[in-house]
């Protein structure tokens, strides 16, 4: 993708972090990293609605809908012969997706999100129908249930006509689902705690033994790799717990973040560390824009002649290329030194993109550019 061709005016321009950078700053090893093995756990399932008020699946084009119908009222024992099809268009199927936190227990409840996966045209006012919630390893952890919450609109007119308002076939039923089963104990009879941080930096693994070993004593914690500590721990789970909540207060002051440039080519918007620098460069970068307009142009037979009215597209292409101009970046040019540059020759924040990415073709550009 040549990331020069996007329209400047879809561009904008986020500046990160200052060109000096900010005095080094303590955080808690609680922001800095996570506890191994504490995390939450993706639950998916399948179910019904009802109730929908004429916005359900059209069981001709989903008749997966119509089977699970079948399948759930066998279940209960209404018998309906194989050759009837109930034509219902107050139902739908849905998938049902909600995350298990750590250390939860049968009977608490959690939320989740229902989302179509057939042609209903809206969720609004359904109900969802007792559904199961399984893990990546097939048990079933939750239970769902319930009346959903819809926060998008739509309406159809009986010619094909339709407005929507952001998303009506996703809802969420607040703590709609009931933990049935329990994560295994991440707090075995274990020596160790992991701490994994959420960016790898060594410098902050350094920093954050340094700082274990000074609050618990020399060979208290080891760096494992670039992102893992380990911590002596005692096997007794109430001391355990009490160890993690004096290390999670601890202070340690991370390693400043590498240089990098994120682009993202779809909003256009830009985003540079603290410490991107740039090499000696000279550049110049001029504006082409090219202008599209589409018309109809109408065709009318002569009078009786027995021809037909005739209307062809009709389309006016034009491109105009604005002046450029040079600029010169000297060694080791900074952030704001970037930014007052570009603004300095009139261009565009998102001229900034096209330049950068010449920048760093050049080899003059010491950071990672990341185009997300």
């Amino acid at each position: 993708m040549n990331l020069s061709s996007l329209p400047c005016r879809l561009l904008a321009l986020v500046v990160a972090a200052c060109a000096l950078a900010a005095p080094a700053h303590a955080e808690r090893i609680k922001d800095l990293a996570q506890v191994g093995g504490v995390r939450n756990n993706q639950l998916v399932g399948y179910g019904l609605v009802v109730g929908l008020d004429n916005s359900g699946d059209r069981t001709s084009q989903a008749p997966f809908t119509v089977q699970s119908l079948k399948n759930m009222l066998g279940e209960l024992g209404v018998n309906v012969p194989a050759n009837v099809n109930p034509q219902l268009k107050n139902v739908a199927a849905v998938a049902i997706q909600a995350e298990l936190p750590p250390f939860a227990k049968p009977g608490q409840p959690i939320d989740v999100t229902v989302s179509s996966i057939g042609n209903a045209v809206s969720l609004r006012g359904g109900s969802l129908l007792m559904a199961p919630l399984k893990g990546a390893d097939g048990q079933v952890y939750a239970i769902a249930q319930g009346s959903l919450i819809v926060g998008g609109f739509g309406a159809q007119g009986k010619d094909g006509s339709r407005i929507s308002v952001n998303v009506p076939s996703v809802g969420r039923i607040p703590n709609g689902a009931t933990v049935e089963r329990a994560l295994p104990d991440v707090f075995g009879a274990s020596d160790q705690i992991t701490l994994n941080l959420h960016q790898n930096d060594f410098t902050t693994v350094s920093r954050m033994v340094a700082a274990l070993d000074s609050a618990f004593g020399p060979g208290a914690a080891q760096a494992v790799d670039g992102g893992t500590v380990s911590v002596r721990s005692p096997t007794d789970p109430s001391a355990r717990i009490g160890l993690l909540a004096r290390i999670e207060n601890l202070e340690v002051s991370p390693g400043v973040a590498p240089a990098k440039v994120v682009v993202n080519a779809r909003t256009g918007t830009v985003v540079i560390g603290s410490q991107v620098r740039v090499s000696p460069a000279a550049i110049s970068h001029g504006s082409l824009t090219v202008s599209i307009t589409e018309g109809t142009s109408v065709s009318q037979p002569g009078a009786f002649s027995n021809g037909q009215t005739v209307a062809a597209p009709q389309s006016t292409i034009t491109a105009t290329s604005e002046g450029s101009r040079m600029f010169k970046f000297e060694g080791g040019t900074t952030l704001d030194q970037i930014v007052r540059a570009v603004n300095e020759v009139g261009a565009a924040p998102g001229d900034l993109i096209a330049i950068l990415e010449a920048l760093k073709q050049a080899g003059a550009l010491s950071a990672e550019l990341e185009v997300i």
